[in-house]
């Protein structure tokens, strides 16, 4: 992926807030979290030491439809990112780990007319790095929207208990 991908990249803090933020922060039961083994989309990245490499996930929307009863929680982050088509929203929430464990670099969709959004629900150290090295650090509230052919990985945090992002794919 070329540098215009990611001189692209917007950032916007304070997307969705009051009572919104406090919506999202509390209303996803723990019950509608699946345990995946594989935090990097594919494999487990380093398979000598597994135990840091997993998360948990909720989809609220994949394959053209809503797949999560908590789907309305998004609205008020919807109607701010405006856009013409769905493709996958999720929920991603990393454990506390002894240091900043990366999950490896991945893409969401090779494809230049997807976008990726990740909103960041929590303040940790946990962080997004892209291929080039820039880094954005776990800030609740915070937005970040970039081409989702653009290289990425995720960071656990070290500092708070979870570290939870949702991550939207969509069409502009």
């Amino acid at each position: 992926v070329d540098a215009a991908a990611l001189a692209g990249a917007k950032v916007r803090d304070y997307l969705v807030g009051g009572a919104s933020q406090q919506v999202i922060n509390g209303n996803i039961p723990p019950n509608k979290l699946d345990f995946l083994q594989k935090a990097d989309g594919n494999n487990i990245v380093n398979k000598n030491d597994p135990v840091d490499y997993f998360q948990f996930t909720h989809t609220f929307y994949q394959d053209n439809s809503i797949s999560s009863s908590c789907f309305n929680l998004l609205n008020p982050i919807l109607n701010k990112i405006k856009c013409l088509s769905l493709l996958n929203i999720k929920a991603n929430l990393l454990t506390k780990t002894n240091t900043n464990v990366e999950h490896g670099l991945h893409c969401d969709y090779d494809n230049d007319k997807i976008t990726t959004g990740i909103l960041y629900i929590n303040t940790n150290n946990g962080y997004t790095k892209f291929k080039d090295g820039n880094v954005e650090i776990s800030e609740k509230n915070k937005y970040v929207e970039f081409q989702s052919k653009l290289l990425h990985t995720g960071a656990s945090c070290t500092d708070k208990n979870i570290r939870i992002v949702l991550n939207f794919n969509y069409i502009k």
